[in-house]
């Protein structure tokens, strides 16, 4: 189908080789750029052969592609009666009240349009709406669910068939679940959370899943522990190799408790950090030392892995992970979790666990951004801002800051900190998402990053460039503060796609490194450049 040509709701059955397209040339300008985009590269004959391959220029979620009549006829039966579930009490206790609402009172205004990040990178691309994707599901809702009289006449006829199914679901991975558009909706329709639940239908009902979130991740897990495999022996060999480490290099001995009965603090970190960026860790254990804290961390399972990958696609999976992670709290003693630097997991355990853990499950759960704002403010640690007199400039993860409104402490801490900080715009609860979020910060299969980089992550990338429209260029060392760990995955991966940090010095990282590099107790050059 030609990119061009305005897409309706209807051409979402047709016979085509792609719904839509989107062209290099097409693609959102970014502020003093030459970096020319390339052609998307083609999605091989092999998967084509496998999988539904007809949305647009990538695949994520891998639907099998029907071979006989009947196997079309069982893909689409089988979203339906996953569709009926999704609108009764007993199947869906998290979000039914929300979606009820956004299917009933959308007025179809398109100001969530220019809200999304995805839209607009596209270049305003039709099949990006945020309600492109939520009107099919409506109309399939009121027509086939609901059986309201007269549904075609009053909503829309639609053509019901696999085609239409496959690329719902496929659209279902084509939105970051940012919930930006969310925000800005005058009556509060949550065409994101449509996104979300519609992933729900297709791994609950249908088996049908993002590997990266379900086999690699949940599952793994809760079948090991992590979600990056390592076990609770593992685990613990890796944080003892970071404190020895760290210690060595900072001057500040540091030896991380485990498993302490009656502590205050149970402490649960994103595992990835352990593996992918081992001075996270160092610096927690650093600052809670140095502020004298009673905290721990705990080595049951699924406990020292603060990701659940559930909540971007299946209610089960998502219950499970936080069952664990609440009953090791419980059996410690402690008086709260406290969640490292990770969005998605501030969302899981806190906003959504609220309406899955009993009673007895129901520890206090808290951000560790209130505790390191009234750590700094305390006067315990002793603090250089010298040490960081460069460039800084903040990402607000989507989860903490437009879900859970935790703006101000991070805010309160670098402007005590950084001499240079300054803001991004829009910022706060109406910042843009990485373009990692809902889950593709992981992804890396066929085209996937190409669409991370090229689209989802590029409305960001003008925020980030923007940021620093001051101190472009190689000659000035800058600094993007990403408090998530899967911020910090998609801004690695952008980072390098587009060769920043040589050509732009930019380097990211958290909140707490920023902390520990001003700490005169703590040997200088916490913080890593490039060419160190």
């Amino acid at each position: 189908m030609n990119a061009n040509k305005k897409l309706s709701i209807n051409d979402v059955s047709k016979d085509t080789e792609k719904l839509t397209s989107v062209k290099p040339e097409d693609l959102m300008s970014l502020p003093s750029w030459n970096v020319k985009e390339e052609d998307w590269k083609p999605i091989s004959e092999d998967l084509k052969e496998k999988y539904v391959c007809i949305l647009d220029d990538t695949l994520i979620l891998p639907v099998p592609k029907p071979k006989t009549i009947q196997e079309e006829e069982a893909l689409v039966n089988q979203f339906i009666e996953g569709m009926r579930k999704l609108f009764t009490k007993e199947n869906n206790w998290t979000f039914l009240q929300i979606l009820e609402t956004t299917m009933n009172h959308c007025a179809r205004c398109n100001t969530c349009s220019d809200a999304c990040h995805l839209f607009e990178a596209s270049g305003r691309n039709e099949m990006y709406r945020p309600i492109y994707r939520s009107e099919i599901f409506r109309r399939i809702y009121k027509t086939y669910v609901k059986k309201e009289p007269f549904a075609k006449w009053r909503y829309g006829d639609l053509e019901l068939n696999w085609r239409t199914v496959a690329r719902l679901g496929e659209m279902a991975y084509r939105c970051n679940i940012c919930r930006r558009c969310a925000q800005t909706c005058p009556i509060g329709a949550d065409n994101a959370l449509v996104a979300r639940e519609i992933r729900k239908i297709f791994s609950q009902e249908m088996g049908i899943t993002v590997p990266e979130l379900h086999e690699k991740g949940s599952m793994l897990q809760l079948e090991k522990g992590s979600s990056t495999a390592m076990t609770k022996l593992v685990v613990k060999d890796n944080v003892e190799f970071i404190d020895e480490d760290f210690s060595e290099e900072t001057g500040f001995e540091i030896e991380t408790p485990w498993d302490v009965e009656g502590a205050d603090i149970l402490l649960i970190h994103n595992a990835g950090e352990i593996l992918a960026w081992p001075e996270n860790i160092a610096a927690f254990s650093i600052i809670f030392k140095a502020a004298g804290l009673s905290w721990t961390l705990s080595s049951d399972l699924a406990a020292y892995d603060s990701i659940n990958y559930g909540v971007f696609y299946d209610d089960v999976q998502f219950a499970r992970t936080a069952l664990l992670q609440a009953q090791a709290a419980k059996k410690l003693g402690v008086k709260k979790i406290v969640l490292g630097e990770c969005g998605h997991a501030h969302k899981a355990l806190t906003v959504i666990a609220d309406r899955v853990l009993p009673e007895e499950l129901n520890v206090p759960r808290e951000s560790c951004f209130p505790l390191l704002r009234d750590i700094v403010m305390s006067g315990k640690l002793k603090l250089d801002p010298s040490r960081n007199n460069f460039p800084v400039t903040i990402h607000d993860p989507c989860n903490l800051t437009r879900l859970m409104g935790i703006i101000k402490p991070q805010r309160d801490i670098l402007n005590k900190i950084c001499p240079q900080f300054r803001e991004m715009h829009p910022h706060g609860a109406h910042n843009y998402c990485c373009g990692g979020g809902s889950g593709y910060a992981i992804m890396s299969r066929n085209t996937i990053p190409e669409w991370r980089f090229k689209v989802a992550g590029r409305k960001k990338l003008e925020q980030i460039l923007n940021a620093f429209s001051d101190s472009r260029g190689p000659e000035q060392k800058k600094y993007v503060c990403a408090p998530c760990s899967n911020c910090k995955g998609q801004l690695r991966d952008v980072f390098e796609h587009y060769e920043l940090l040589e050509k732009e010095s930019l380097i990211y990282n958290g909140l707490v490194e920023l902390i520990v590099n001003a700490m005169v107790d703590v040997n200088p050059g916490y913080v890593k450049w490039e060419e160190e």
